[in-house]
């Protein structure tokens, strides 16, 4: 477990810029040394994609989608108020993982489909369906495609500029 203090130095980052993205994430805040590797991952994935020219606002945009997309999916089954990020870091099937949240979804993010109807919370039933309301796994996925495909091809287009920028760095 980390302090504050602990996630800004290893993210290079000011203590000011660090609670921004907690603020514009909607990231919880924690008391003493109780941020979680977890938790560090995240903000690591938010560094490195802004690093690779990703515009924050792009970022909060899938953020949302993944969030929507484990709500709708029942993911929380903790009950911690970090459930959405307590996949970070993980490292296994990084084709089934969600990009901020690295949730696994249990088939290829990029695949036909997901499997639908699981429940992991003990919850009240809902009076409709998700379905009925207006909320559908397979559309809020679809979103999720969309967006990180243009993620990805931003990232791709950027590499090249940052090898560049690497090369010249070691010069000076």
């Amino acid at each position: 477990m980390q302090t504050f203090a602990d996630l800004a130095k290893a993210l290079n980052r000011s203590t000011v810029y660090i609670s921004g993205l907690q603020s514009r994430f909607e990231l919880p805040v924690i008391d003493g040394a109780g941020y979680s590797e977890a938790y560090l991952a995240i903000l690591q994935t938010v560094v490195h994609l802004r690093t690779l020219s990703i515009t924050e606002e792009t970022l909060r945009d899938l953020w949302h989608i993944e969030k929507k997309l484990l709500v709708l999916l029942h993911a929380d089954s903790t009950g911690s108020p970090t459930w959405f990020l307590d996949s970070c870091g993980a490292t296994t099937s990084s084709k089934r993982r969600l990009l901020l949240t690295n949730y696994e979804l249990g088939a290829e993010v990029h695949g036909k489909g997901v499997q639908l109807g699981l429940n992991f919370a003990d919850t009240a039933p809902e009076l409709f369906a998700g379905q009925e309301m207006g909320e559908d796994a397979l559309r809020v996925l679809n979103d999720y495609r969309k967006l990180h495909a243009r993620i990805t091809a931003g990232v791709k287009a950027e590499l090249p500029q940052v090898s560049e920028a690497v090369a010249w760095a070691k010069r000076i």
